[in-house]
């Protein structure tokens, strides 16, 4: 097991959901955390505790980014007009390996940003290898001609484990997508609740 896969699946344990929604989550056997202590019952969260939870689950469903990654885009969120839980969402959802994730290029967020990485995407026909670009409105999306052929690409498409969302126009006959609007939380298809408000609450308050 690759160690990505292995934090993968530790930050599944340690949330107690299936955050991607994957059949192999080993949440879907064994819901207690992970470790020794793992089974033992858990107390209630206080607030500061429900809040680093909500934190922990929206920043590790798109890739585990850094600290210092999510807290400059939340800080971008609070600068922009309107609601900064549904601004976080949309600035999230932008990026690029994300953008390559919903339109089912790739199986997994963490493939995504890898994908992205070894040059295998184009953003309205020139080679960006930047996971956290982000896209624009009107922006096509499109997968490298040598690249349309492999294994993990196929994989993805082939899958019925997810659809693509509204606000992506895909057609995976050309392996490109087109990102139409910038989505609020009710678009998203995540697998699991996100709290983007409780994200809002705990860094106002830290």
């Amino acid at each position: 097991m690759t160690k990505r896969t292995a934090a993968k699946y530790k930050l599944d344990r340690r949330m107690g959901e299936n955050i991607w929604g994957r059949p192999k989550s080993p949440v879907n056997r064994r819901e207690y955390g992970p470790g020794q202590h793992g089974q033992r019952r858990k107390g209630k969260l206080s607030d500061f505790g429900l809040q680093l939870r909500a934190k922990q689950k929206l920043k590790g469903y798109y890739g585990d980014l850094t600290e210092k990654q999510f807290r400059r885009i939340y800080t971008e969120a609070e600068r922009v007009k309107g609601d900064t839980g549904e601004n976080l969402i949309g600035l999230l959802e932008r990026r690029l390996d994300a953008v390559v994730y919903r339109a089912k290029f790739v199986p997994t967020i963490f493939a995504a940003r890898q994908f992205v990485n070894h040059g295998h995407v184009t953003v309205n026909g020139k080679k960006v290898n930047i996971p956290s670009y982000r896209v624009k409105e009107g922006d096509v999306i499109t997968v490298r001609d040598k690249s349309k052929q492999m294994g993990l690409v196929l994989e993805a498409v082939a899958s019925a484990e997810r659809d693509t969302p509204e606000y992506m126009n895909v057609d995976h006959s050309k392996m490109s997508t087109e990102f139409i609007r910038t989505p609020g939380l009710s678009d998203v298809p995540y697998p699991v609740m996100m709290e983007p408000n409780l994200v809002v609450e705990f860094y106002a308050k830290n």
